[in-house]
C-alpha cells in the first residue's frame, strides 16, 4: 500500500479539510475525469483514485482511522479498495444523465407523468370530509398493440441512431469543464426503436386516450390548496416504466358566515346594545349545528370567546381546532320615539364622554347601565 497516492493530495485539499471543502474538490475533479468526458488513457485510473480518496475522506470513522494508520487503516473497513459502484452515484447522476433506467433489452425505461386534478368542495365538506367522485382524461396503455406501438404480429426494430437507447450524447464545454448533455433521440423520439407497421388503435404511440372513474376520500380537516395524492393514477409508463400519480388538488368555497384561521373556525357575531352591556344566553351557529352561548356581560365591541372543540379536526396531530366567536356590537343608525326617549335618560345618568380615553381605564359606560336599570 506504501505506492498509494495519499488521499488529501489526490483531491487536492489540506488535511483539516472540513466536509464542504472536500465535497467541492470532489466535485470538480469529477466533472473533468469522468470516463464519459474525459478519454484520456489515465482519466479512468484518476477517477477510481478520487472515487476512492472521497469515500474514504467523507465518512467520519474511515478518515479517523486513515488519518492515524494510513491506507493500512482502512483496507478491512469497505474503503481503500477502489473497486465496486460508487457510493455518490447520485451526484454522478447530476452530471451525467444517470437517472436514467433501462430494461433488459437497453431501452430506456420512464416513469409515467403525473397528472392533476382541481376540484371544488364547499366549506362544510372540508370540515366533516366527503367522497366524491369523479372522471379524469388521460393516456392509457393500448391495449391492442401491448403499448409497444406495433401492431400485432409485427416486432419494432432498433433504432439505429442511438443504437436502442432512446437518447443520444453531446459533450460541450462550458466554463465548469466538459458537460455531457443528454436529450431524447430525434429519430425514434426516445423510444429506442422504429416501427415499421405502427398499430391502428394507437397509430405506434402505445398510448391511447381514454377515460377513468375514480373515488376520492377528502379527509375532514382539508383546506384550500389541500393536495390529496392518488398513486398509480396517474399516465402509462413507458418500457416498463410506472405508472406517475394523481394529485387532486382541492378549491374551497367560502361560507357565508364562517372562516378559516388554521384549524380554528371564526364567527363574527352581531349582537345589540343590551347584550353586550346585559349579558345574555343566546344561540349561535356552529360548524356542527346551533349551539348555546352566554354572552358575557359588558362584552366590548371586538371582544372574542373560544367555544371549544367545534373547529375543523386537524389531521396530522389529531382532535379539532375551536370556534371563535367575535362580537360585533350593533349601534342603531335610527331609534323610534320610545327608544330616543329611554337612551336620553340613560346618557343624562352619564358622565361627559367626550374626552380622551386613558388606556388601562374603564370608561365605566355598562356599569352605569346597569346602574340605571336597576341590576
Amino acid at each position: 500500500m506504501a505506492d498509494k497516492r495519499d488521499y488529501y493530495d489526490a483531491l487536492g485539499v489540506v488535511r483539516d479539510a472540513n466536509a464542504d471543502q472536500l465535497k467541492a474538490a470532489y466535485r470538480k475533479l469529477a466533472k473533468q475525469l469522468h470516463p464519459d468526458v474525459n478519454k484520456a488513457p489515465a482519466a479512468e485510473a484518476q477517477f477510481k483514485e478520487i472515487n476512492e480518496a472521497y469515500s474514504v475522506l467523507s465518512d467520519g470513522n474511515k478518515r479517523a482511522a486513515y488519518d492515524r494508520f494510513g491506507h493500512a487503516g482502512v483496507a478491512n473497513m469497505g474503503g481503500g479498495d477502489g473497486n465496486g459502484g460508487s457510493p455518490f452515484e447520485d451526484l454522478f447522476e447530476q452530471f451525467f444523465g444517470g437517472t436514467t433506467r433501462r430494461n433488459a433489452s437497453g431501452r430506456v425505461v420512464r416513469r409515467g407523468a403525473d397528472l392533476r386534478y382541481d376540484m371544488s368542495i364547499s366549506f362544510e365538506d372540508a370540515v366533516h370530509g366527503v367522497v366524491r367522485e369523479i372522471e379524469i382524461a388521460r393516456a392509457e396503455t393500448c391495449g391492442r398493440c401491448s403499448g409497444n406501438g406495433a401492431e400485432p404480429g409485427t416486432t419494432p426494430v432498433k433504432c439505429a441512431a442511438c443504437k436502442g437507447t432512446g437518447e443520444v450524447r453531446q459533450v460541450r464545454q462550458t466554463f465548469l469543464g466538459s458537460m455531457v448533455n443528454v436529450a431524447a433521440c430525434g429519430d425514434c423520439r426516445g423510444t429506442g426503436q422504429r416501427i415499421a407497421s405502427p398499430c391502428q388503435d394507437c397509430r405506434g404511440a402505445g398510448q391511447v386516450e381514454g377515460r377513468r372513474k375514480l373515488s376520492v376520500n377528502v379527509p375532514a380537516g382539508v383546506d384550500n390548496e389541500t393536495q390529496i395524492r392518488l398513486s398509480g393514477e396517474g399516465g402509462p409508463g413507458e418500457n416498463g416504466g410506472s405508472t406517475g400519480n394523481l394529485y387532486v388538488v382541492l378549491s374551497v368555497a367560502e361560507h357565508r358566515y364562517f372562516r378559516r384561521h388554521e384549524d380554528d373556525i371564526v364567527l363574527e357575531l352581531e349582537i345589540n346594545l343590551a347584550q353586550a352591556a346585559l349579558g345574555e344566553e343566546i344561540t349561535v351557529p356552529t360548524i356542527d349545528g346551533d349551539r348555546p352561548l352566554t354572552v358575557p356581560a359588558g362584552t366590548q365591541p371586538g371582544a372574542a370567546v373560544r367555544m371549544r372543540g367545534l373547529g375543523a379536526p386537524r389531521i396530522k396531530r389529531g382532535g379539532r381546532g375551536d370556534q371563535i366567536v367575535i362580537f360585533k356590537v350593533d349601534i342603531p343608525a335610527s331609534l323610534n320615539s320610545e327608544q330616543r326617549k329611554l337612551l336620553k335618560q340613560l346618557g343624562a345618568t352619564f358622565k361627559n364622554g367626550a374626552r380622551p380615553h386613558e388606556p388601562g381605564r374603564e370608561p365605566g359606560f355598562f356599569e352605569s347601565i346597569r346602574e340605571t336599570l336597576g341590576l
